[in-house]
């Protein structure tokens, strides 16, 4: 039985299935992604992207489509698709009846009296991509044509007719191959019949569109060469497998029936969680790292590898060398960031959590900081003054990080040139961690090194100051969270997911307001605290849950806790009367509570908030409470939303 389902009465809907995709991996690098119909809809979908060694390991796509076509007696059908402007076209996904996602990716088509299917499978450990074509029934015998459609550039660009591209391909065994540029590898496109042929009918189709990348506002459409097609004939029973590669491969059939017998069966959420965990470790060459994403982000990465390794690792399949493997290559490759220079501020300073992660799991305190102790200093001791450019202890014993032009956190989009979002100052993640990881390498230090030396000295007085003045630089008690960051011009206090990892740490900075927070008694906050490493919300509801508490109490105050509402709140009348909408009889209260309402009311809530401090800070908390109910619609809001939204008035 298939895990993953699909409706498959809307296969035929293309408003369905482009927003469904198909995504291959391995552990190479490569990868296979499109739409479940096949229809390419963003720049980096293709049938097979590889890394490229000679481009600095960047992925670039060789193949982008196949497109097959069966004819029976003399009457043709198109079973591929694209977009070309506004039009599809050919509109092979009206022929497709059925689509399973494991333990193989399988399409099947139903025309007239012809049942066909398509197999796609990524070898595992290769750069290859494989399908498998089968006429499970027919009338009669049929004619298979495949058009492949090349592409040969950057995941991210787009490309187009040009007087580099060398088109001319060559035979190999049973295929032919293509290299349009130096540096590429070659493209080998095999079967594993030596009666299919080769046709040559050269061609660049023009405006190859992405519909999301068009919906998105960004380039959408280029240019992609057809060197001819492939033809063969099918009776009834028979499969043509088609490989498409880096290198030439003879045994297809055997490959592809010892992959697919291979494939275990997904049947729950935890298979799901392992095989891709296992996927997401590249292993190219004998160098182990993490795949951050196989169409964006990379491999390799520091703040994402740091993240991530524990879970793909050890809670995985609790492979301790494989951790300390694929760390150690990270360590290696990242020494400028680490040390001297990064725009990733927070990203160095996480080594510390990471390897508190690893002792908790069952690893040698003692080895751990034999092997790792003297990175962990280093890293510390290239944030005190005059080491780095770009971020700096301050006498306060807080790090302030802030350069021209650069977004050095997490959100680091850009336009014209420009951080979108910079940052600069006091930012709470990054001294979250600096704090952490001080802590953590005083207590290894004082018990597996030399607990009388500069190190502990000079860093023990750090951790006092950074204690003393985080909750006074971050906290603010009127909305009852901590700011996003902290520059010249005070705390700003955009909600965002960062401001969470200060409560990941097992050193805390702030564990006493969470006493404060409405409902919260008889020791609940400790246990708040202590379940701050969940990994999912359903988990982190049962670690708090006690006898005394239900569990809809618990939801309540977890969701106290995410807007800010304290006991104090819950006390006190509110401050003022806000009006979302009325009627006709509405509007006679309105009108004769005009003189005898004892708060003040409107429908503005920018005009209410200048009633007072409480009013401002009671509109403060209603603002958040609607920015964190907008985050949960299927359609995310806009932050804010309440000061433009306009009173509802019916007065039928």
């Amino acid at each position: 039985m298939a895990y993953i389902k699909f409706n498959k009465s809307e296969l035929v809907n293309l408003s369905y299935s482009l927003k469904r995709e198909i995504i291959l991996a391995n552990k190479t690098g490569a990868y296979c992604n499109t739409s479940i119909v096949t229809c390419n809809t963003r720049r980096y979908h293709g049938l097979l992207a590889v890394p490229v060694d000679a481009f600095g390991g960047k992925v670039h796509l060789l193949l982008s489509s196949l497109d097959e076509s069966l004819e029976l007696r003399g009457k043709k059908f198109n079973l591929g698709i694209h977009r070309y402007g506004n039009i599809y076209e050919p509109r092979g996904h009206k022929y497709i009846v059925d689509f399973e996602a494991d333990p193989v990716t399988k399409v099947v088509y139903k025309v007239g009296e012809i049942y066909f299917s398509k197999t796609i499978l990524l070898v595992p450990n290769s750069d290859r991509v494989m399908i498998r074509f089968d006429l499970l029934e027919s009338p009669d015998s049929v004619n298979l044509t495949l058009r492949p459609f090349l592409a040969f550039r950057d995941i991210h660009a787009l490309t187009c007719e040009n007087p580099d591209a060398n088109t001319e391909g060559w035979e190999i065994p049973n295929g032919m191959a293509f290299n349009f540029y130096d540096g590429f590898p070659d493209l080998n496109m095999q079967f594993n019949r030596k009666d299919v042929k080769f046709i040559s009918e050269p061609s660049w189709y023009k405006n190859i569109t992405y519909s999301d990348e068009a919906r998105r506002g960004f380039p959408c459409q280029e240019e992609l060469f057809v060197p001819g097609y492939f033809e063969t004939s099918m009776k009834v029973g028979d499969s043509i497998i088609f490989s498409a590669g880096v290198d030439v491969v003879t045994g297809l059939k055997r490959k592809f029936d010892s992959i697919v017998s291979g494939e275990g069966e997904i049947t729950n959420n935890r298979d799901l969680l392992l095989h891709w965990a296992d996927i997401m470790k590249r292993n190219r060459k004998g160098h182990k790292m993490i795949t951050a994403g196989f169409s964006w982000l990379g491999t390799g990465l520091l703040r994402e590898t740091l993240f991530a390794l524990p879970g793909l690792t050890l809670y995985a399949d609790g492979n301790k060398n494989e951790f300390e493997e694929i760390l150690d290559n990270l360590i290696a490759d990242n020494q400028e960031r680490l040390f001297h220079r990064t725009t990733q501020v927070e990203s160095p300073l996480f080594l510390g959590p990471l390897l508190e992660r690893y002792i908790d799991f069952g690893a040698d305190p003692k080895a751990v900081w034999d092997k790792y102790g003297s990175t962990v200093k280093g890293i510390l001791e290239s944030y005190l003054p005059g080491q780095r450019a770009e971020v700096a202890m301050q006498p306060n014993g807080l790090l302030w990080a802030q350069a021209d032009r650069k977004a050095l956190t997490w959100m680091n989009a850009y336009i014209d040139g420009y951080p979108v979002t910079e940052r600069a100052g006091y930012q709470v993640e990054t001294n979250a961690f600096w704090y952490e990881t001080i802590c953590f390498a005083l207590g290894m230090e004082e018990k597996f090194g030399n607990k009388k030396g500069v190190f502990v000295k000079e860093f023990s007085k750090i951790a006092e100051l950074v204690k003393q003045n985080y909750q006074n630089t971050f906290w603010n008690k009127d909305v009852g969270y901590l700011a996003d960051y902290v520059d010249n011009d005070g705390q700003h206090l955009e909600v965002r997911p960062n401001m969470l990892f200060t409560l990941a740490c097992q050193h805390p900075l702030v564990e006493d307001e969470i006493a404060e927070i409405n409902d919260v008694g008889q020791g609940l906050e400790h246990r708040i605290y202590g379940a701050r490493m969940s990994g999912s919300l359903d988990e982190l509801l049962f670690t708090v849950k006690t006898k005394r508490y239900t569990m809809a109490r618990i939801r309540r105050i977890m969701l106290s806790l995410l807007i800010g509402i304290t006991k104090t709140d819950m006390k006190q009348l509110p401050p003022y009367g806000r009006i979302l909408a009325f009627n006709e009889r509405g509007k006679e209260i309105l009108a004769k509570a005009k003189n005898t309402a004892k708060i003040p009311y409107a429908s503005s809530i920018a005009k209410l908030a200048r009633q007072g401090d409480e009013a401002e800070r009671f509109a403060k908390l209603e603002i958040r409470a609607s920015d964190v109910y907008g985050l949960a619609l299927e359609t995310v809001t806009s932050a804010q939303k309440d000061y433009k939204a306009k009173i509802m008035i019916d007065m039928e």
